[in-house]
């Protein structure tokens, strides 16, 4: 089942094309990775998902659902974090609180759940004392009220210091495991989307370049084998003459920032 559906989606501001017969399909249950780098149009296809902004051509799908009455009535199965909007003299359960109103959320205890579940519990400072790293937790945490069906993250783990981030892929993949929770998230760190994500959607000056899985990454590369010799320059000479011993052996597969780098021609060192 196709939980999210994008058809040939437009999206102009003025006269500059942010989103260009944008083509994506985002399935239930699964974990799917966006990846783009700053003004590949990330944040606008999350903002058009939610119907936060106009397209000028297209077609949106969530649940099937494609009317503008069958789209609200989907998207409130969403929860989403894309930038914080906190009071900044509030803490984290007086934030959610306040979002629990907004949401129509009655039962309090969501918030001891949300906030347990990104190590907020007990936290009683502002949010304006906040790190970063907890300025995110929250915002994953405000996300997740209510159990929604679907979770859009924008760059989530920002912030987070590396226990952090593992600690959030370990939630996520918790939620699409046992709740089946879709999750269409967006990261610069592609070596932990890598680990987190079971499909990817390479997105390039507005246009989806290539979506892939995770575990197709191995087969679209040219797979290759190191091998450390106890004499190189006969190694060069004679790969497999007698009497070179090999002193150790491993195979190197494409790395997500590798395959990402190759079809967008950029440079891990630029």
């Amino acid at each position: 089942m196709n939980r999210i559906e994008l058809r040939e989606v437009s999206k102009r501001y003025g006269k500059k094309s942010v989103l260009d017969g944008l083509n994506i399909t985002v399935r239930q249950g699964e974990i799917y990775g966006l990846i783009g780098k700053n003004g590949a149009g990330k944040t606008t296809l999350f903002k058009t998902i939610l119907g936060l902004t106009e397209i000028q051509g297209g077609r949106v799908s969530i649940d099937g659902e494609t009317t503008p009455a069958g789209l609200r009535k989907a998207r409130r199965k969403i929860g989403f974090f894309i930038g914080g909007n906190f009071f900044e003299y509030l803490s984290a359960e007086e934030n959610l609180r306040f979002y629990c109103g907004v949401k129509g959320i009655r039962d309090t205890a969501e918030i001891g759940r949300v906030l347990a579940l990104v190590g907020l519990s007990g936290v009683k400072s502002k949010f304006g004392a906040f790190s970063l790293g907890m300025r995110q937790r929250l915002g994953i945490a405000n996300a997740m009220l209510g159990k929604p069906e679907i979770l859009l993250l924008d760059e989530p783990v920002n912030g987070l210091d590396p226990e952090g981030i593992a600690e959030m892929r370990a939630l996520f993949r918790k939620l699409a495991a046992e709740e089946g929770c879709t999750i269409l998230l967006s990261s610069h760190i592609l070596g932990e989307l890598e680990h987190t994500a079971d499909r990817f959607g390479i997105l390039e000056n507005g246009t989806l370049v290539r979506e892939i899985a995770r575990t197709e990454l191995r087969s679209e590369a040219d797979d290759c084998v190191s091998l450390r010799v106890s004499d190189l320059e006969r190694a060069k000479r004679v790969l497999q003459a007698a009497g070179i011993r090999i002193c150790g052996r491993e195979e190197n597969g494409q790395s997500l920032e590798d395959y990402y780098f190759s079809l967008t021609g950029g440079r891990k060192d630029a």
